[in-house]
């Protein structure tokens, strides 16, 4: 694995997947002696949480929840 000019590397699918790590994931690093650790960031909210937030006033209609429940039930 070779670091770029901007010190990125790509991480490996099988470490990807392992650890679920999905695109826009946030990670940590730890420096652990001479290695450092990379892991999932610790989230203070859940990922459905971050991801309703992340939408969060992003529609492009107006509807209101009944017509949108409506529109789920036809």
């Amino acid at each position: 694995m070779r670091l770029t000019t901007k010190g990125q590397v790509t991480i490996p699918q099988e470490i990807r997947d392992r650890l679920g790590l999905l695109p826009h994931t946030e990670v940590e690093f730890e420096i652990d002696g001479d290695a450092v650790r990379i892991r999932p960031a610790r989230r203070s909210t859940s990922r459905g949480d971050a991801l309703i937030a992340r939408m969060r006033g992003t529609a492009t209609a107006r509807l209101s929840t009944d017509q949108i429940m409506a529109l789920t039930r036809r």
